[in-house]
């Protein structure tokens, strides 16, 4: 698949992944087709921690990657007391 055929969204915490699988164009002859055509779409809940603005995408060897890193957790803070 080619890049421009793939979409990657995300929208409050739902992951949304659509594509269309196109027939490639071959010369000679063609004894049997297994290859699947068309649209697909792949949806996937998201934890409520995770930062949207740094998700990131990537297409290599013919597998996407997707990374949807996780925001830090709030770490608890000593507060020092003062006074008398």
């Amino acid at each position: 698949m080619k890049r421009d055929d793939i979409d990657i969204e995300i929208s409050g915490r739902e992951l949304r992944i659509t594509g269309d699988l196109k027939e490639r164009e071959r010369e000679g002859v063609l004894r049997r087709s297994t290859r699947r055509t068309g649209h697909f779409e792949y949806r996937a809940h998201l934890p409520s921690d995770v930062r949207p603005d740094d998700v990131s995408a990537g297409l290599g060897d013919g597998v996407l990657t997707v990374t949807v890193p996780k925001a830090q957790a709030v770490k608890p803070r000593h507060i020092e007391i003062t006074g008398t």
